[in-house]
């Protein structure tokens, strides 16, 4: 367990989209750090009691809870269902989310709902639900999840591109509101992350060049190139950053890795 300012012990965090990839990752960490876990998963009840079991071993204290945020009133009737049986939060990563990729000329309004409800929309109405009282406290800390394409977006991926820049917005806004309160409010964005959802298009060797290609590292990242920045923003040495976006991306937010042709006329100059 991590000591002094970068321990959590006996805080307590909610960790949305927990049961696998980066939230799953996260969920880990923060139970390796000291806090307890209440672990939110969608239809994947057995990834979430894995997570569990793990958090247990550890002898931290974890539960499961399940909402759909695409459907109306599950997000409000989630953090007040926590609340009642868990107690406070002090600790909300936000970082359930869904991204459907397809032409834009072919978005309707149901594909454009579904994104707002469980991208943003269920941000803000478990910040108003959790904050409040974290403030009341005089300590709290919101994560959310965000995305590189929030900086470099795609006509594919333009509503869930374009929530994820209304979420860094919101957060910002919120931080704002609650930072003499003792509360942060942060986004982490992760660049091109190889999990078990996407693992099918990394078992192809041409794929990965071309993803690997344009990161300036060299290499797609690992949930775990999230667990750092999360875990500093979430302790007391964090305690002076809010309002910030931090891209846990490999350098791909700020261009494309240099090609040969470019890195020989970088180097003649």
């Amino acid at each position: 367990m991590s000591a002094g300012r970068f321990s959590l012990a006996g805080r307590k965090a909610l960790v949305t989209g927990a049961n696998s990839g980066i939230g799953r990752t996260i969920a880990l960490a923060l139970a390796d750090s000291g806090a307890d876990i209440v672990l939110h998963h969608f239809n994947d009840r057995d990834g979430a009691v894995a997570v569990c079991a793990a958090i247990e071993g550890m002898g931290r204290a974890a539960a499961i809870v399940e909402a759909d945020f695409t459907t109306k009133g599950e997000a409000e009737a989630l953090a007040r269902a926590i609340v009642e049986r868990h107690g406070p939060i002090d600790i909300l990563i936000a970082n359930a989310a869904i991204e459907r990729r397809g032409s834009w000329k072919e978005i309707d309004v149901a594909h454009i709902e579904a994104h707002l409800a469980a991208n943003f929309t269920s941000l803000l109405l478990l910040a108003q639900a959790l904050v409040p009282e974290m403030s009341a406290r005089g300590w709290g800390r919101v994560v959310a999840i965000g995305s590189v394409l929030a900086r470099r977006p795609r006509a594919e991926t333009v509503v869930y591109a374009a929530l994820k820049s209304a979420q860094l917005t919101a957060v910002r806004a919120l931080a704002r509101e609650v930072a003499g309160t003792g509360v942060t409010m942060n986004v982490v964005s992760p660049g091109a992350i190889e999990t078990e959802r996407n693992a099918h298009l990394y078992a192809d060797a041409s794929f990965r060049r071309a993803v690997e290609a344009k990161i300036p590292v060299g290499r797609a990242g690992r949930p775990g190139d999230c667990v750092g920045p999360v875990l500093l923003l979430c302790s007391d040495a964090g305690g002076y950053i809010t309002g910030a976006d931090i891209p846990v991306d490999g350098g791909w937010s700020i261009g494309d890795a240099p090609t040969t042709a470019e890195t020989k006329r970088e180097d003649i100059l």
